[in-house]
């Protein structure tokens, strides 16, 4: 990955997209992943050759949601 390090909230009505851009006169081939809501919209530039980082990405955005579903979860016991 390039170097570039940015933060910022996801929320509930974040949104995801994907881009899928043919052979272009500027660089060949490649996806757009896309996501964000009214003041933040983040794009990750995906080449050929870079589906398994993709896959990464996705396996720890899966444990990310299964960890904020326990803390919910903790979080609701706790309050009952």
């Amino acid at each position: 990955m390039k170097s570039l390090t940015t933060s910022a909230h996801i929320e509930p009505d974040t949104r995801c997209r994907v881009d899928v851009f043919g052979n272009t006169d500027r660089g060949g081939c490649f996806v757009s992943l896309r996501f964000g809501g009214d003041l933040v919209d983040i794009a990750l530039i995906a080449r050929p050759g870079t589906s398994e980082a993709l896959r990464t990405l996705a396996r720890a955005a899966d444990e990310a949601a299964r960890v904020l579903d326990q803390m919910a979860a903790a979080m609701q016991e706790g309050a009952a």
